[in-house]
């Protein structure tokens, strides 16, 4: 894999994107960030050999930070399964810090210890807009997440998924423990 080679496609699609939320023509586009309207028309079209300079361009343009035009979009549901994500090791213990997620300034978190047996699937309906719901399963497995989109989760693994569509908990083992932290917008 080139990790110099732009991501043309996650960068065509930013740019058609904030191009249209901020309601402005292909030609008024290319008119502030100082470029040809055929090159914003091969970016936008996923061609095209973007540098950083043109990108730059166009990000304050749009009045949007560079890291916008070209970072993928982060998926609806996200997995860390253990073992996976770094961690930090202390010098003072056997202690390892290990980041899952970074907290929102303009969120209130709630933190359940949840315990699940195998039987009846529980289905919860869509909380408030916006809410995310994190899940650390400390036992057993389970079946969570979007209903459309459900993953299976072992002793460990990590999950977050948006909370603001049906979602379901199905335990998979018996005495199955997780700790789920539900995000809501303040």
């Amino acid at each position: 894999m080139d990790r110099t080679a732009p991501p043309l496609a996650t960068i065509a699609a930013a740019l058609r994107r904030e191009r249209e939320k901020a309601g402005i023509s292909l030609t008024e586009l290319a008119r502030r960030a100082g470029i040809a309207k055929s090159t914003l028309s091969q970016l936008e079209a996923g061609s095209g050999n973007p540098s950083v300079e043109t990108l730059w361009s166009l990000g304050v343009a749009l009045g949007v930070p560079f890291s916008r035009l070209v970072e993928p979009p982060t998926p609806a549901v996200r997995v860390i399964r253990a073992g996976a994500a770094p961690g930090i090791r202390s010098e003072q213990a056997d202690f390892t810090g290990i980041l899952l997620s970074v907290g929102s300034r303009r969120a209130r978190r709630d933190i359940y210890l949840v315990e699940l047996d195998p039987g009846a699937l529980r289905k919860a309906e869509a909380h408030t807009p916006g809410s995310v719901e994190h899940m650390i399963v400390a036992r057993g497995r389970v079946r969570t997440g979007p209903a459309t989109e459900p993953v299976e989760l072992r002793p460990g693994d990590y999950a977050a998924f948006p909370g603001d569509v049906e979602h379901l908990y199905e335990a998979l083992e018996p005495d199955t423990l997780v700790v789920l932290v539900m995000e809501h917008p303040d």
